[in-house]
């Protein structure tokens, strides 16, 4: 749809997503989850991904130049206890954002994922533990993924970028 309309994708960002326990508010250990929230969580948080690249990539490849990036999160890296399903699909996201940076680069297809820590978007989340000492407001994840999408990040494909105020550091109890 938005090639016919503009006749190129120069950028996607696949930035869908949420813990499945609390969108589905199912707090039950992973393995009481229904198969049903299980596959909620692998639908929303790493198949929509897979497939809305795997619809770009031709037309971008034709083009000779595009990014996708990817929403990763801190638990795709840390891992996390109360949301295994989530972290998975997080994981899978790294993963992936790095198999279509192998895909792309020779065709001037960039692919690059951004994997938050805490973000003021709800309540809770300024209760989390970063090295800075609060989570980070939307805007400070917004301005990355400009960046990554600007002409500035043009020598960058494959990488996953943290941006958790160290969190990932080492450390945290």
């Amino acid at each position: 749809m938005a090639l016919e309309k503009f006749g190129r994708i120069d950028i996607l960002l696949n930035f869908a997503g949420g813990a499945e326990t609390r969108v589905c508010n199912c707090h039950k250990p992973f393995h009481e989850l229904p198969v049903e929230v299980i596959d909620w969580g692998l639908d929303v948080n790493l198949k929509g991904a897979v497939y809305f690249c795997h619809a770009v990539m031709g037309a971008m490849i034709s083009q000779k130049s595009g990014v996708m990036i990817n929403l990763g999160s801190v638990s795709g890296t840390e891992g996390s206890a109360g949301a295994v399903n989530y972290s998975a699909a997080k994981s899978g996201i790294i993963g992936l954002t790095k198999a279509l940076a192998l895909c792309g680069a020779p065709h001037g297809v960039r692919a690059c994922c951004v994997s938050p820590g805490p973000v003021m978007t709800r309540p809770g989340m300024a209760n989390m533990k970063t090295r800075l000492g609060r989570a980070a407001e939307p805007k400070e994840v917004v301005d990355l993924i400009l960046y990554l999408c600007s002409d500035k990040a043009a020598f960058i494909t494959g990488s996953n970028h943290m941006i958790d105020g160290g969190r990932t550091c080492g450390g945290m109890d």
